[in-house]
């Protein structure tokens, strides 16, 4: 009974790790090994010179005038030659701003490099349906009039200032100005500010008409729907827009979900925020700025335009503007790296965006006890060598019982080899006798798997935090290891981890069968394949982990006088 519980647990730990490497490689831009998708990567771009159709639901078509219900979303159609690409440089960000409706339509980086560091990261593309990735914003009339108002295809003036951020220059100011459409200008002004990714964003609406308006502002994220290939067992980081409210709290809306029809968004809300999240990288709009707009009243919208594209929107309505005056509602733009301590000061829960999967209740506790070593030591090698010894130092006298169950196992091997060989021809005989010398000896069989069971979720734990963690992207530990999130290049870490796991092995009970004894043996070996392509640190935390079980069971193994044996 006993060698069938442990291989079950060999069996469930192997194919764990089996999952966890084959999302690895999907996560570095590879195809998984064990189970590949079925879907394509990328969606095609639609073929050039087709114009898309407007919709029934408030689109702009090419000549300005707006079908269907009033106060819906304006989604992407086509649109009049940009009268300007506004490039705009800051020291995190290069961006790129269409002064038709103001959209940032492109978006890079500065301090962020690709996994290959030949480019920086571009979080916002203008590209085809299946790189598209913008941030759009504009004025919508809830009156079903037929008159609108300006939008993201309106064309604006940018006007004049500087449009790089000097040397002791703290704030760049970058602003749009609509003419009048339906009685309303629309000015945006974005505010960018040294060595924050949050970019203030001031919506100016000034109705020059002579009677009063009604109108709704909407901040809109449209990304392409391409994602990573998942599991059975969804090991990958969430991709895809997401919404929060303080009554509903944080709601990931799938892209499947949406295209299904099937995704129910918050209800409307005086507070919140949308965003768009993926791996190590997020966006976001929020009201923002003072108190007039923080609580606004808003409603959360996601649409499935086509051709791989999708969008998530907050629309806040605005106070009734009376003619000759000016409405003013501040938003921030978050668009950068899921730095979870910066997050949660932007915004209540906008630290969830970082995607620590059905692991959270562990991974957050890990990550925290992480910084704050990384904070003593400097170093995120090292602080993952400390967690482990804190965390061995939490669980010792749990894996002193067990590793003494085990010494105990390995003590009484011999007799239970014996008594195999003996009733090998009476399994029920055998079956009784072995359970008679459990009892004899007072050894629990279950009670070396025990620490196994405890550290399978600790184990997937720190793999989300360190697949989850910009911090780690990129960052050294020693020598050859510039990249602790990226594999060993040298695979000298697969090699020690792989010696552990054999001398572990060796310090283990011998299973009485021999077919799981040579189990016992192949597996650590199969295991170091799969080991070679996981990330540094996750092998470094595994090797610490080795070193110090191997230290505390040949010291009990020696007490017990059971070394050899």
């Amino acid at each position: 009974m006993n060698d069938i519980r442990r291989t079950i647990l060999w069996v469930i730990f192997g194919f764990s790790l089996v999952l966890l490497w084959d999302q690895w490689q999907v996560f570095n831009g590879n195809k998984p090994t064990f189970l590949p998708s079925s879907k394509p990567a990328a969606v095609a771009a639609a073929p050039a010179g087709t114009t898309p159709a407007t919709s029934s639901n408030g689109v702009p078509t090419a000549s300005g005038t707006t079908s269907g219900n009033a106060g819906a979303v304006p989604t992407q159609a086509a649109a009049a030659a940009p009268r300007e690409q506004v490039v705009v440089t800051t020291d995190l960000f290069k961006a790129t701003i269409d002064s038709d409706g103001g959209t940032v339509n492109n978006l890079e980086l500065q301090k962020y490099d690709e996994a290959d560091r030949t480019k920086r990261v571009v979080l916002f593309e203008n590209g085809s349906p299946a790189t598209r990735y913008v941030a759009q914003t504009g004025l919508l009339n809830p009156v079903d009039s037929g008159e609108r108002f300006p939008n993201h295809l309106t064309p604006m003036t940018a006007k004049a200032g500087p449009r790089e951020m000097a040397d002791g220059q703290n704030t760049l100011e970058v602003s749009f100005e609509s003419a009048p459409v339906g009685g309303l200008k629309y000015t945006k002004t974005y505010v960018f500010h040294r060595g924050d990714y949050a970019i203030g964003v001031r919506h100016e609406v000034a109705n020059v008409s002579d009677q009063p308006r009604d109108a709704q502002l909407y901040m809109q994220l449209l990304r392409h729907g391409t994602v990573a290939s998942s599991t059975m067992f969804g090991t990958n980081t969430f991709t895809g827009p997401a919404a929060y409210t303080n009554e509903k709290k944080f709601h990931k809306l799938d892209f499947k979900d949406i295209a299904k029809g099937k995704i129910e968004p918050p209800p409307p809300a005086n507070d919140g925020w949308i965003a768009m999240v993926q791996h190590y990288f997020a966006s976001a709009w929020l009201l923002k700025g003072d108190p007039a707009s923080e609580q606004l009243r808003r409603e959360f919208r996601v649409k499935d335009l086509g051709d791989n594209l999708f969008t998530v929107a907050m629309v806040a309505t605005l106070p009734k503007i009376a003619p000759g005056a000016t409405q003013l509602v501040n938003s921030v733009l978050f668009a950068g790296p899921e730095e979870e301590k910066k997050l949660e000061t932007i915004a209540p829960g906008l630290d969830l965006v970082k995607d620590y999967g059905i692991f959270a209740i562990i991974s957050k506790p890990l990550y925290w006890l992480l910084t704050q070593l990384h904070g003593i030591l400097g170093n995120w090698g090292w602080s993952i060598v400390a967690l482990v010894v804190l965390l061995k130092a939490a669980f010792y006298w749990l894996n002193a019982k067990a590793y003494a169950s085990m010494a105990k196992m390995k003590a009484i091997n011999p007799k239970i080899m014996e008594m195999r060989e003996r009733l090998k021809d009476k399994p029920q005989e055998m079956q009784q006798e072995m359970m008679r010398i459990y009892k004899t000896e007072k050894v629990n069989p279950m009670g070396g798997c025990f620490p196994i069971v405890i550290q399978i979720p600790v184990f997937i734990a720190l793999y989300w935090v360190l697949l989850s963690s910009v911090e780690m992207r990129h960052a050294p530990w020693i020598g050859w290891i510039t990249d602790l999130s990226a594999p060993d290049p040298w695979y000298i870490l697969p090699v020690v981890m792989t010696l552990t796991s054999l001398f572990q092995t060796w310090l283990n009970p011998t299973p009485p069968d021999p077919m799981q004894a040579k189990l016992m043996w192949i597996m650590p070996l199969a295991f170091s394949v799969m080991f070679i392509f996981f990330p540094a640190g996750l092998v470094l935390y595994w090797i610490t982990n080795n070193v110090l079980s191997i230290a505390q069971q040949w010291f009990i193994n020696k007490r017990l006088g059971v070394l050899g044996k």
